[in-house]
């Protein structure tokens, strides 16, 4: 086997390694790039290291059928991804506009995926193969295993399994499970007897023979009820633990959605065996006269130290997804990549990060996770770190001293989410202190998210104090080592939760911190969170309590707009927010005021002309710049072809 080749994506590449048929075909609604960080990649070279002959159809055009046919008959299975992220997400802003760019396309270019691209390429292989198996995976599959509220339709839908009519679904980080219905098939066996397989989902006629599972409303119920919604969403939650889980069952009509337990978190070994397969690190040649694929920026000199996390935000899928038990690959394992990036000819000296779903988790959080999962009712870090939680940077330090020492590296980056609530329940500075001396690029960016009480209990993060107590320590350190660098806070409006007097509230907050945030994040309802289920129910599935849920477009707009309130073009929306609010004492001249009354409008639209003359510039430098690098890479392109 040549170790230095892309997977095979043409008959031209398969007659290049003599081979007549292949094993599997992965067709993926991102472009191909043989990257760690892709999820293609990885199933594909997982495959191929068991000694599988795997293709890849990358993007195909799914109003031609002929696409599907291109690389023939696979001998074992189509295997099918959206891409790494769900087809919606990457196609739609949070108010459903169409974005302008697909960063996971060549050259950005949107329209190269469908919605709903699962969907759509289950259907178009059905079309072209018969009884071909077909199995699933992915975010998008993974997060709507069962009947879930879809934003974009603002209906429930029923699992994914249905739609695509699939054999199986893999949810989760999937090699496990891959592995294991490849050796089934290829033993002979038909998908309908891999009803037994971790991390999988399946549907069928009966339920006879299953023991020890719990059923949850069907499709039809939580279709037309809100509360036998949350109630079934409080179950998929609680039972996402590959140790202690159960099955779940969910009635679709005259069928079953069956739910086996997570599969088992894999161990240091079979992490750095994953990670130390022969990926290219690139995107395929085919996209070069595109300009390349340009989600390879962000991750090409980055490093996935850890998967998991303990934090469990509401609004985040993780727990759902590659749930909260923390694996890590071993020093060893990430000093090798690290090498390979310093080998790269374009490498500057910086890696741009070091980390996973949280930078600083590099351990189960207790020793109790080991044998008996994770806890059903309690959370690790909320409301406050929980007594059994161990709390020691000490191993990821060593591992950050240890690339920072590496010949040929000037810089290490952690640009992943840090949990500041962990680093403040650590008693020892250190990881703090070399954090801001030499892992911080100027700023550093965190997540409070909101500062009002009642929303932040929604979210599951930590308590205002708690952030306010490590931005002190943050300057105080800087300070001390004689470094000016700032701290960069993301916020989200319209949380459930949030109304217009919490939102008036961040905007207070950030008026005595004087900071003025340049992007703000609306709350985006998509599948498989805590923080969707209490948005399309308007309870909190974990005490059935009712939740504030701000919905109206022009609420939306009002509260975004107070998180940007200093800014001109918001003025009209920020004043009638706060008149809703009641809150006329915040429009004046005092030094507490937001905004000015109305008598100065004049120089509002002043302002506004010279912000919008600021901003057409800005674009004007941005389209230059574009430009000129475009013409920089062709130029590039054309003296490598001299």
């Amino acid at each position: 086997m040549n170790h230095h080749q892309f997977l095979p994506i043409s008959r031209k590449d398969m007659d290049a390694r003599g081979w007549e048929r292949l094993d599997f075909i992965l067709v993926s609604g991102d472009a191909y790039v043989d990257h760690p960080s892709f999820g293609a990649a990885v199933i594909g070279r997982v495959l191929e290291d068991a000694g599988y002959k795997v293709g890849i159809i990358p993007q195909p055009n799914w109003r031609d059928g002929k696409e599907f046919k291109k690389l023939g008959r696979p001998r074992l299975a189509f295997l099918v991804t959206a891409g790494n992220i769900d087809s919606m997400v990457n196609h739609y802003t949070v108010s459903k506009r169409r974005r302008e760019k697909d960063y996971y396309s060549p050259g950005g270019k949107m329209g190269l995926r469908p919605d709903r691209a699962t969907i759509v390429y289950c259907n178009m292989i059905k079309q072209a193969y018969k009884g071909v198996p077909i199995v699933i995976g992915g975010i998008e599959a993974s997060l709507r295993r069962f009947a879930h509220y879809d934003y974009w339709s603002d209906k429930v839908r029923r699992s994914i399994l249905y739609d695509s009519e699939a054999d199986l679904l893999v949810f989760g980080m999937g090699e496990r499970q891959i592995l294991e219905i490849a050796d089934y098939l290829n033993s002979g066996f038909d998908t309908k007897y891999m009803h037994h397989i971790p991390g999988t989902t399946y549907k069928t006629n009966t339920i006879e023979n299953l023991y020890d599972y719990i059923e949850i409303p069907s499709f039809e119920e939580v279709s037309r009820d809100k509360i036998a919604y949350a109630r079934a969403f409080k179950v998929q939650y609680e039972e996402q633990d590959a140790l202690r889980g159960r099955v779940i069952v969910q009635k679709h009509g005259d069928q079953f959605i069956v739910q086996n337990p997570p599969a088992m978190p894999l161990s240091q070994v079979e992490m750095d065996r994953i990670y130390h397969l022969p990926y290219l690190r690139d995107y395929h040649p085919v996209y070069e006269k595109d300009g390349g694929v340009p989600a390879i920026e962000e991750v090409k000199y980055s490093i996935i130290s850890t998967r998991g996390c303990f934090g469990s935000c509401s609004f985040c899928a993780l727990t759902f997804h590659q749930g909260r038990i923390i694996q890590s690959r071993s020093h060893d394992s990430i000093i090798e990549e690290a090498k390979k990036i310093v080998n790269d000819k374009n490498f500057k000296g910086y890696i741009h990060d070091v980390g996973g779903p949280t930078a600083n988790f590099r351990h189960m959080a207790c020793e109790k996770q080991r044998k008996e999962g994770t806890c059903k009712n309690k959370q690790c870090l909320f409301p406050n770190p929980c007594k059994n939680l161990k709390i020691d940077h000490e191993e990821y330090l060593q591992l950050l001293r240890k690339l920072r020492n590496i010949e040929g590296v000037k810089k290490v980056f952690i640009r992943s989410g840090l949990r500041y609530d962990y680093i403040m329940a650590d008693k020892n500075d250190a990881f703090l202190r070399e954090l801001c001396e030499y892992h911080v690029s100027g700023q550093l960016k965190v997540a409070p998210e909101h500062i009002s009480s009642k929303v932040l209990d929604l979210m599951g993060k930590p308590r205002r104090e708690v952030y306010e107590k490590f931005a002190d320590k943050y300057y105080r350190i800087n300070e001390k080592i004689g470094k000016e660098q700032y701290l960069v806070p993301y916020l989200m409006s319209s949380h459930p939760g949030s109304d217009l007097k919490a939102a008036v509230e961040m905007a207070e907050y950030l008026r005595d911190i004087k900071y003025n945030p340049e992007q703000v994040q609306d709350f985006y309802p998509t599948p498989g969170t805590l923080s969707t289920c209490m948005y399309y129910t308007g309870l909190d599935p974990r005490n059935m309590k009712p939740v504030y849920v701000p919905k109206d477009r022009m609420e939306k707009a009002m509260q975004r707009a107070l998180l940007q309130y200093r800014n001109p073009k918001n003025y009209d929306l920020v004043r009638k927010a706060l008149i809703l609010a009641g809150r006329e004492d915040l429009i004046g001249y005092g030094p507490k005021c937001l905004i000015k009354p109305e008598e100065n409008r004049a120089d509002i639209e002043s302002r506004k002309r010279v912000e919008k003359h600021k901003e057409s510039k800005g674009k004007k430098d941005r389209k230059k710049t574009v430009l000129q690098n475009k013409q920089k890479s062709k130029r590039k392109r054309e003296r490598g072809r001299k």
